[in-house]
């Protein structure tokens, strides 16, 4: 079985917390936070993002490994 799609209309989404801040935030180094993965773009945005565009970020980040928790 496969994950529903970001580009199917009215596909169901799956559950994700509010945000894939893990509160470990540096972009030292370039724009991509290196705690949860998003751009400098993507966190100044999130709140005003649609599901369907938070959806497609969180595919991304979590294909790359992220977001990476300390544990």
């Amino acid at each position: 079985m496969s994950a529903p799609s970001v580009d199917v209309p009215g596909a169901p989404l799956p559950p994700r917390p509010d945000t894939p801040c893990v509160a470990v935030c540096s972009t030292t180094f370039d724009d991509v936070c290196r705690g949860c993965g998003r751009t400098v773009v993507e966190v100044a945005h999130w709140v005003s993002m649609t599901a369907e565009q938070k959806e497609a970020v969180w595919q991304r980040i979590l294909a790359q490994g992220y977001p990476r928790r300390n544990t």
